[in-house]
């Protein structure tokens, strides 16, 4: 670990660095996975076109598929699906026999917008721990996704709108595509409808949706379902006048009193990332010898496998911050892209 992030010596590669480099192999297109002005990238094939959109036009990417090896100066570097958002992938790494394995974000649930994670065998593997806190344990997807479904639907019987917030990259796709268009109008935050086309290129399918902000679609409202971006300012969307009920999907909202909680009048438990089960099956399933733990709930999970008797070290990201003061419930969380990152 440098002060740029993860760096391979002999390979002469950082993997998902947070200064410019000379190479970096990003694992996805989150923004606190990318670093602007590097002077070459090498991404997952299905992710490179999301990795230009949110780096440069003129950024020099490299595409490489799903288990095809790649020499760097001796090293040997393949990417394997990560089952987080489009394009996500982990960094295998070989030399003379060893092997590494960093993850980047993953999650082991099937994700119909993106390619199912895989377990990739190896010896040392650096595992993310946004959500390695035992609290951590998702709802099956399907009857969250009813939940949120009722919930438009007691709306719509009140006479209110419902906003829907979610991440723009990864959840709100996800969402998006399992959403029901019967049950009304679907309408989108245009960051989100912009991320979607990527997705789109790639082979995944949306129901139809309208645009809000266009006057003549008003009388969608007070049925529809929005798709909202927390990140952005599109709060209340004329002219809603305080008619709509609000909701956020996120693994956060599993925490008693989270500040995130407190702002919506409803949350759902819907992560793009391992809860903490996944996390200790993605462990098991690779066969590591050591483990190394980054992003997240850092010095409890390694606490944890040490305590297990397993061979486990933080790894700690220039990007994590500082650890947290005192409560088991607090995570280290990263910087600006930590909110669409973290979920």
């Amino acid at each position: 670990m440098t002060s740029a992030g993860s760096y391979c010596e002999l390979g002469g590669f950082h993997v998902d660095p947070c200064q410019p480099v000379a190479r970096a192999v990003i694992t996805h297109a989150h923004a606190d996975h990318i670093t602007r002005g590097c002077r070459q990238y090498l991404t997952a094939t299905p992710g490179v076109e999301l990795l230009r959109s949110r780096s440069s036009p003129n950024a020099v990417i490299q595409p490489l598929d799903y288990g095809v090896g790649l020499d760097l100066a001796g090293v040997r570097v393949s990417l394997h699906p990560a089952g987080h958002i489009l394009g996500s992938a982990q960094v295998r790494i070989e030399h003379r026999g060893e092997v590494w394995v960093m993850t980047g974000d993953y999650k082991t649930t099937p994700d119909p917008t993106c390619t199912a994670f895989e377990p990739v065998p190896c010896q040392t593997l650096i595992t993310e721990s946004t959500f390695g806190n035992p609290v951590f344990q998702w709802p099956d997807a399907t009857v969250v996704m009813a939940s949120i479904h009722d919930w438009w639907r007691a709306n719509q019987q009140r006479g209110v709108a419902s906003l829907l917030y979610a991440y723009a990259l990864g959840k709100a796709q996800r969402l998006l595509h399992a959403l029901d268009p019967d049950v009304g109008p679907i309408a989108v935050h245009r960051d989100v409808t912009e991320n979607c086309a990527f997705y789109e290129q790639q082979g995944v399918t949306f129901p139809e949706t309208f645009d809000p902000h266009r006057m003549e679609n008003a009388k969608h409202w007070p049925r529809a379902l929005y798709i909202v971006s927390p990140s952005s300012r599109w709060r209340q969307p004329f002219p809603f006048h305080g008619n709509y009920a609000t909701a956020f999907v996120s693994g956060w909202m599993l925490l008693p009193d989270g500040p995130e909680k407190r702002r919506v009048d409803t949350g759902f438990a819907l992560s793009d990332h391992a809860d903490y089960a996944e996390i200790h099956q993605a462990i098991r399933e690779s066969g590591a010898e050591r483990i190394g733990v980054m992003h997240g709930y850092i010095d409890p999970l390694v606490a944890e496998l040490q305590a297990a008797g397993k061979d486990a070290f933080s790894f700690r990201s220039p990007r994590c911050g500082k650890p947290p003061a005192s409560g088991p419930l607090a995570p280290v969380r990263g910087g600006e892209g930590e909110g669409e990152g973290a979920d």
